[in-house]
């Protein structure tokens, strides 16, 4: 157990989090995330780090100001170099330790809850999908999950017009036939015979239906219509982002199947989201009822998740013997060696460019929500964007069930310990609620946030606190099952 007392030097950045530019602005220069505006207020006493640890470690563990940053998988170089050496110690989970992690960051590593420690404020995934991380149990927990969203678009969106054009020309077939004839030395002699046999068509003036408008859907369909090709798209949930990324002469659908019937090309780009299409999900949403709209010979794209074509119904289509076609990039037991299908490796997002990019944006946006409490790019807690906070306040951020009555019993425990509420921010998502509250402590009687913090985080509903001031990492305290935990 250790407690601190701590009043922050004018000059240093340790009283206060910096405000949503001036992060960014010490991203783009480089600079320590604790180097602007200094906090002004009285003395400070607060806990930390008195659970998770072994004694024998107490000396590790309280002699420097870090975030530790544990990663699973490999993660781009690029990316970690967006966390300060100076302030951010970080390390794969195989090299954790005594040190436990205050966030997580992964690829597709599929995350146990055995290995989110007590200590870990966030975890963020270098990709779109979360399906590798048990978010509704993090959400429980009071844990906010992220993804990057549109970091690996452009590699994404690449590879699903290549797949247009495998899809239009059978070259896949091609190339394996050169190999043949190569091995049997008639390559010269046949191949203005046999080329005949991989005819195709071209994309120009062809129909290309767009099922899912965001990040990778708009611009497939920028993209598309640059290439000469007529485009419809469906999406019910079409933000007005992605509506401006469209092109003009796109035509909006109001259903897949009308979308589909007079496509020549069919792009899928929407989550998966487990359960039938009945039940609210997306497994098998492109089954038998959608299939059956398609044209005979449209080729099916599916960059976005297996699960979301029913392989037999796929199967059926491409048995009827006529030139439909499916390309994939995942694996397929139904179709893995079918004539007309191309199985693709998960090559989406293989690019050095969009892991470098996924990367950068996890970091960044961990870094927003450790150093300053905003979320952005959250899959289960509400986006938050917060002003500065005031030289001589201190930021606290509290999690809580969604449920009426916590939030006043919160502002009654500040109310007994004499803080000023400067500025108080409640936002809420589902079964989880995130408050910001910066406090004036210029009129307690002594500036003791331990036990205010003890004393907000075990009431009924509160799942986490962070007092974000002082040592980075310090400072966090967790409500387990009844147990109090910093």
């Amino acid at each position: 157990l250790t407690r601190t007392a701590l009043r922050a030097p004018r000059g240093s950045r340790f009283g206060a989090s910096p405000s949503s530019s001036s992060i960014l602005s010490s991203w783009n220069k480089n600079a320590t995330p604790f180097a602007a505006n200094s906090y002004s207020g009285p003395a400070v006493d607060y806990d930390h780090f008195t659970h998770g640890w072994e004694v024998a470690d107490i000396d590790d563990f309280t002699k420097a100001g870090k975030y530790y940053m544990q990663t699973f998988n490999k993660i781009s170089p690029k990316g970690l170099a967006k966390f300060p050496s100076e302030y951010y110690d970080v390390f794969p989970a195989e090299d954790a330790g005594s040190r436990k992690a205050h966030a997580i960051m992964l690829r597709s590593h599929k995350l146990k809850e055995e290995e989110v420690a007590v200590s870990v404020r966030c975890i963020a995934r270098c990709g779109a999908g979360t399906n590798n991380i048990p978010v509704a149990r993090m959400t429980e927990l009071g844990i906010p999950v992220f993804n990057t969203p549109g970091a690996n678009a452009n590699a994404v969106k690449e590879l699903v017009l290549c797949g247009m054009f495998l899809g239009s020309r059978r070259i896949v077939d091609g190339v394996n036939h050169m190999k043949k004839l190569g091995e049997e030395g008639v390559a010269r002699e046949r191949v203005e015979k046999d080329k005949a046999k991989f005819g195709g068509r071209e994309l120009k003036g062809k129909t290309l239906a767009v099922i899912g408008l965001g990040h990778i859907g708009s611009i497939t369909a920028r993209d598309a219509g640059a290439l000469g090709m007529e485009l419809v798209g469906y999406d019910p949930g079409l933000s007005v982002n992605s509506a401006l990324k469209l092109p003009r002469d796109m035509m909006l659908a109001d259903s897949i199947s009308s979308a589909v019937a007079n496509a020549d090309y069919i792009s899928l780009n929407i989550p998966y989201i487990k359960g039938s299409p009945e039940e609210g999900g997306t497994h098998g949403i492109i089954g038998s009822d959608i299939i059956r709209h398609f044209k005979p010979d449209a080729v099916l794209l599916n960059f976005a998740r297996g699960e979301l074509v029913d392989s037999v119904a796929m199967k059926d289509f491409l048995d009827a013997g006529l030139e439909g076609r499916y390309i994939s990039d995942f694996p397929d037991d139904e179709l893995w060696n079918h004539p007309n299908a191309v199985i693709l490796p998960h090559l989406g997002a293989s690019t050095e460019e969009a892991e470098d990019s996924a990367a950068a944006m996890a970091a960044e946006t961990l870094r927003m929500y450790i150093e300053h409490g905003t979320v952005r790019h959250s899959v289960n807690f509400p986006d938050t964007n917060l002003p500065e906070v005031e030289q001589s306040c201190i930021r606290i951020t509290v999690v809580n069930e969604n449920k009426p009555g916590v939030l006043s019993k919160i502002t009654e425990v500040f109310a007994r310990h004499n803080m000023n509420i400067t500025q108080q921010i409640n936002q809420s998502r589902g079964p989880i609620a995130y408050n910001v509250i910066d406090v004036d402590p210029s009129n307690a009687d002594g500036c003791n946030l331990k036990d205010l913090q003890r004393e907000v985080t075990m009431l009924e509903g509160c799942l986490s606190s962070r007092v974000m001031f002082g040592t980075p990492g310090a400072g966090y305290a967790r409500n387990v099952n009844g147990e109090y935990k910093v």
